[in-house]
Parts: C-alpha cells; structure tokens; sequence
C-alpha cells in the first residue's frame, strides 16, 4: 500500500509500505479520509518536543484524525467490526496501569499515539492498524467528512464543556483555527454567547458566519464580563492575556500548546480566584463529537478548506495552501488517490 512518510525535517515523500498485518484484538481500517492537523505541521518541520524526548523518531508516518472501513481482523473477536465505518481513538494505553483502569488511558506514561507517539503508524495512508479497543462505529449520518473531524471535534467539546458553556454564559475563545472554530460551535449549541480573537481575516469572517456573536482581531468588552476564556492557539503570550480577561471566579481553559513555555502569574490568578483546566486529547469527548454531528446539532462542514490527494500533503505541510481551498482552516486527505 501507499503511505506518506516523513523521512526528515521538511522532507517527505509517498511509498510503497508493508501491507498491515492485525493481530489479535487488532483491525485493519481502510482510510477514507484523514485530517493534517497542527501537531502534523511540527513533526514536519521537527520542532515536536517529542524528538527531543525521544518518542517520536524519522522516518515516521503521521495522521490522527481519521475515519474508513474495517476489512481485516486479527481474530474471531474483531472480526464482528469487518464492514462497519468507523473512527477511533488517538490515544492508545496500556491498559493495566492506574491511570488506564481508572478511565484515563489517554493519560498512561506507556501509550502508544496513531501517527504521533512511539512509532505508532497514522492514517496518512491507504490503511491503518487500529486496535479494537480504540474504535468507534460512525453512524450513517455521519459521512467521511464528517468522520474525519470527529477526533478534533472530541477536543473541543471536551474545552467547550470544561468552559461550563451553557445558557448565561459568555465566552472568549482565543485562536480561530479548526479547535477554536469547533469549540465556538459547540458552545453555541450549549446556549452560550461566544466571542472570538484571531489573527486571519479569513477565519475570522468564518466565525462570524458561524453565528458567533463577535469576532476580531481584539475582544469587545462584555456587560459582565467573559465567564470563561478558551485558549485554541499556540501563541506563549495568550494564557497570561487570558487570565487578566477572564472575569473574577472565572475559567481558562488551556487546549493550545505554544513552541516555548507559557507563562502566567499565579498570584493574579489566586486573586481572582480563577480556575485553570489542561486539556490533553480527544479521547474523552469523541461519543459527544458524534452525537453532535450524527444529530445535525452542529455542522462543521465549512470548516474544511479543501480535500487533497496523498502525494499533495507535503506541500500542504510545508505552507503551501491549495489554491482551490475556501475559508475553512481544515485540509482533509483522501488516501486513495494521489492527486485529488
């Protein structure tokens, strides 16, 4: 089969790899589609501190976000998944540590990550390894597109719901990419109002059209201020800027890792009494990311800029946008073909 591999920092290329090969409690997926995400970006150029820790080494082959066709099983367990559309879990635990039997797999010092973590092959490739364990059928309503987005849409619900986004509330959401685009979606569909900052006037216009109720370059102060600031970028300087936006009592939620350390004063944030939550992966989120999207309850449709071939995804990696992409900051992958 075919798959993108990243040989080197900047340096790419599409080969014939070893067919995948299941064993037992594993499936083999047929990649309909995959999402190039911003963690895909520093492994491409080498900047992934998980080079310097030593989980993650070139040549690799990257791809998180994803949905197929199971159409091989290691056994007569898995074998029930043959046939069914799927789209699974990033985060692949160990399953016998503490933090795994205590439902925070996603958390396990030993886990293997799809496309990103000890060596674990992605979906940027005609087919995938998945274990079962990891998998998540997608109902009929729920077409390639969609499922594609569902790992970073499992992300921003799991901001959106930690931002206690509901009726009432306000929310500033810092960071007008994929993550903070589907975070205002889903905020808004919880009843909150939500306000926006980004720095590309493109994805701002978007956010507007997505019924949030501003959206610039800088924040509108609002009557009672914001109850909740949702940090989607990877700027250092954004989480200190946040806590002194966020109203007294209030939450930040951390979802955006900057390339050098962020920094905050913690005696402000004891005086306001603030809140701080970290959130790492999708995995916790993904039943609420497909009940939303099977539902129709949010459409995150425009969100996706444009839909490349495999042998196209290196110059999307390395900046080069298509030039048939529309506003949406997502740009999806079909496996199956090199040139879409």
């Amino acid at each position: 089969m075919k798959a993108f591999v990243v040989t080197a920092p900047m340096t790419s290329v599409v080969m014939d790899v070893v067919d995948p090969i299941p064993d037992a409690g594993q499936v083999v997926v047929k990649v309909a589609r995959a999402g190039v995400c911003g963690t895909d970006f520093e492994f491409f150029d080498g900047t992934m501190a998980y080079f310097q820790t030593g989980e993650a080494e070139y040549p690799l082959r990257l791809g998180h976000e994803w949905c197929g066709t199971v159409i091989g099983a290691g056994d007569d367990d898995s074998k029930k998944w043959v046939g069914r559309r799927v789209t699974g879990d990033t985060m692949l635990g160990c399953g016998t540590c503490y933090r795994c039997t205590s439902g925070r797999h996603y958390l396990c010092a030993d886990r293997y990550e799809i496309g990103i973590r000890n060596g674990f092959h992605g979906a940027l490739a005609e087919e995938v390894l998945v274990p079962t364990s990891a998998l998540l059928e997608l109902p009929d309503s729920i077409d390639d597109a969609l499922g594609a987005l569902i790992e970073p849409a499992g992300n921003s619900y799991r901001a959106a719901k930690a931002a206690g986004a509901g009726p009432g509330k306000c929310i500033l959401i810092y960071g007008t990419g994929t993550i903070g685009l589907l975070a205002a979606q889903f905020s808004l569909a919880m009843g909150a109002e939500v306000h926006m900052v980004g720095t590309d006037p493109k994805t701002i216009a978007l956010a507007k059209t997505l019924g949030v109720h501003h959206a610039g370059t800088t924040f509108q102060e609002v009557e009672n201020g914001f109850d909740a600031v949702i940090d989607a970028t990877d700027h250092h300087d954004i989480p200190a800027t946040a806590l002194e936006v966020v109203e007294y009592g209030g939450t930040i939620v951390f979802i955006g890792l900057s390339r050098k350390p962020s920094l905050i004063d913690t005696r402000r944030m004891a005086l306001k009494d603030v809140k701080a939550v970290g959130l790492l992966s999708a995995s916790l989120g993904l039943p609420g990311a497909i009940k939303a999207f099977a539902t129709g309850e949010i459409d995150p449709r425009p969100l996706i800029g444009a839909t490349v071939g495999l042998a196209e995804v290196g110059k999307v990696l390395a900046g080069i946008r298509p030039e048939h992409a529309g506003a949406g900051p997502k740009i999806h992958v079909n496996p199956g073909v090199l040139h879409a």
